[in-house]
């Protein structure tokens, strides 16, 4: 891993919960991070990605009106003029698999379990800067690929290409 100059990324933070926006943007301030906007719901994470390109999205799960996973699937969807292939990294207390599978399913590109630490934060940034994941486009998913490694077959590859999955531009009509 190495060390990064974070100074130039652009940041939003997702959460209903104040204190814990008031943590995450103490942590990455210390990790060089100055352009910091917060969000304290989901509706209004949407309304700043409409007119704001962020780098990076740290979102809570569990919020009010709207959750975290329903906020990820509309921005996956790309609704208003939001770039869907932003990269989010799901922040939450509940980290068991359920959970995780569900954001994971609605297009998270990491996924940070409270309690949170400067280390899992600047991790986090950096696996999403070193393994950038290819998005897929399909009927049922539109995202980050879920696969975190490569599947091996045994036999011969009867393909002349590997298929490119960012090749083709969303639908912007697409239903979530």
């Amino acid at each position: 891993m190495a060390d990064y100059d974070l100074g130039n990324l652009t940041v939003l933070i997702v959460d209903d919960y104040q204190p814990m926006r008031v943590i995450m943007k103490n942590v990455l301030y210390a990790l060089g991070i100055k352009d910091i906007t917060e969000a304290g719901s989901g509706e209004d994470a949407l309304k700043i990605l409409q007119t704001n390109e962020m780098d990076i999205v740290f979102a809570d799960n569990l919020m009010e009106p709207m959750n975290g996973v329903d906020m990820v699937r509309k921005i996956r969807a790309g609704e208003g003029d939001i770039n869907a292939f932003t990269p989010i990294i799901m922040v939450s207390g509940y980290s068991d698999i359920g959970h995780i599978m569900e954001a994971r399913d609605a297009g998270i590109n990491e996924f940070l379990a409270k309690p949170v630490s400067a280390k899992l934060i600047y991790l986090r940034i950096c696996s999403v800067i070193e393994n950038p994941r290819s998005f897929v486009n399909s009927d049922e998913f539109f995202g980050p690929d879920r696969r975190r490694r490569p599947l091996e077959i045994d036999g011969e590859e009867r393909r002349d290409d590997d298929y490119d999955y960012n090749q083709h531009k969303r639908s912007p009509n697409r239903a979530t």
